[in-house]
């Protein structure tokens, strides 16, 4: 491990020089992808330093020690020493567990409503919501992609793209089934009903790698845009419908009046979601090794339910139970992604230990 960290030290201070140096901007993708490294890079690099600093003061208390007179003193000083080098270890064990590449990424997040009729479709309004307001709350920005509302509000399928630092880190653990139990606005005898949503996360391609899209693979239909928009909007074929034959994923985008504004955001989308089933057909590999904590993402898996008469939620996967549903549906969703993230580090380091 030190081997290790004695190159990424030394990598540091190469990417410092290349940063500086007068033609670091002159490929702007390359900068991106230095200054990116350098970020991960810098705050393992400090740690290591302080690990160095902690072996230090045990070598320097172990010659300390030799003097009766402050052989008490040093051995106190040894044992903090040696106590904090074994949480420094740790947290170096961590930092250096393997990355997720997409970790940094923006989001394209779908939410479609599943079983229950109208009440799914409010129930995923209300998980649009309670995303939205998790993204300001890390002043992440929400740009809205294409919308299916339904006829009581809420939304057979809404996909917004999120915008910001660490969103997938944040996000990647929420998608699956979403199963929701209260009394609907339009039950007049009271009666608890049960419907689902099904979420997927997807972290957003690169446009000039990751995905590799051939046009002589696309059909791309125009059409004109239904719903609210003015007298434009039902005059023009604004509307755009992309199919990847090879893989049959259908995305379509009539967000925006402009056909050529359409066209890119569905590319986007598409590019997002064949990235996403390479991503699972290389989880799927994974999980036959071994059984992820985490569970597979699948979007028919039920992942967590929302008990709104008791006001309770649970995440079936870590057995966590929270009594705040109110505060997480508006948004205070920190502890239940720090707790997933967790789960996800200790079996890692259990993985590695292996």
């Amino acid at each position: 491990m030190l081997a290790k960290l004695d190159q990424l030290a030394n990598r540091l201070v190469e990417l410092d020089e290349l940063l500086m140096s007068e033609g670091a901007t002159a490929n702007m993708d390359s900068y991106r992808k230095m200054t990116r490294e350098h970020a991960e890079l810098s705050p393992l690099v400090a740690l290591y330093r302080q690990y160095g600093k902690a072996q230090e003061d045990i070598d320097a208390a172990q010659e300390m020690a030799q003097d009766p007179e402050m052989k008490e003193f040093a051995q106190d000083e040894i044992e903090a020493a040696k106590a904090r080098l074994a949480e420094l270890d740790l947290e170096l064990q961590k930092m250096l567990l393997p990355k997720d590449e997409n970790d940094e990424r923006n989001i394209f997040l779908e939410i479609r409503a599943g079983t229950g009729g109208d009440e799914s479709a409010l129930f995923a309004g209300d998980l649009l919501r309670m995303y939205t307001r998790f993204a300001e709350r890390n002043r992440w920005q929400v740009e809205l992609v294409s919308e299916s509302p339904s006829d009581l509000g809420g939304y057979r399928e809404v996909i917004v793209r999120i915008i910001g630092n660490g969103v997938y880190s944040k996000l990647k653990f929420e998608s699956g089934g979403h199963r929701v139990q209260r009394v609907p606005a339009t039950e007049t005898q009271g009666r608890i009903h049960t419907s689902a949503c099904t979420v997927a996360v997807m972290p957003e391609a690169d446009e000039v790698e990751d995905v590799n899209i051939n046009p002589a693979d696309l059909r791309i239909d125009t059409y004109r845009a239904s719903g609210a928009g003015g007298q434009h909007i039902n005059k023009t074929d604004s509307a755009v419908r992309i199919t990847h034959l090879p893989t049959g994923i259908v995305v379509e985008c009539q967000d925006d009046r402009s056909q050529h504004k359409n066209k890119a955001q569905a590319l986007k989308v598409l590019a997002a979601r064949i990235k996403d089933v390479q991503l699972r057909e290389q989880q799927s590999k994974e999980a036959a090794t071994r059984k992820s904590l985490i569970g597979s993402g699948d979007r028919s898996e039920r992942i967590r339910t929302y008990n709104f008469p008791q006001g309770r939620l649970t995440d079936h996967r870590i057995n966590l139970t929270l009594y705040k549903l109110d505060f997480i549906m508006d948004g205070d969703l920190l502890e239940l992604t720090n707790a997933l993230s967790a789960e996800h580090q200790a079996e890692l380091l259990a993985a590695l230990g292996d």
